[in-house]
């Protein structure tokens, strides 16, 4: 498998970690669309949402409780944050192994797309 986000996982590629525990890990986006923009991703690798196991539901939960937390780290939950998950091609998925954006430091666009 050659998946970019694996080899951030297993070491092989260097990244600055901010935040991983048992079943994620946190760093800065490359390709920053706001001041604080932080990509969280599964230590397993799951290539879309519907990769995703009967018994794995609580992942995605752990995604957004750490989306949360890193919000609170980086000062901007009093000002407010989106939390993103890109599904597919279509859905603006450019890596495929499941991840969630954080994105705040400044005001977003109040509509999508």
């Amino acid at each position: 498998m050659n998946c970019v986000f694996c080899g951030i996982v297993s070491g092989e590629i260097a990244s600055n970690i901010i935040y991983q525990d048992d079943q994620v890990i946190a760093f800065p986006d490359i390709h920053p669309l706001a001041p604080k923009h932080i990509l969280i991703i599964p230590r397993k690798h799951i290539a879309r949402l519907e990769e995703l196991g009967e018994g794995e539901q609580s992942l995605l939960g752990h995604l957004l409780w750490v989306g949360r937390q890193l919000a609170q780290a980086q000062g901007i939950d009093h000002s407010g944050y989106r939390l993103v998950i890109n599904n597919g091609p279509d859905g603006g998925q450019l890596i495929p192994h499941l991840h969630l954006h954080l994105l705040g430091g400044r005001r977003l666009e109040d509509k999508l797309g």
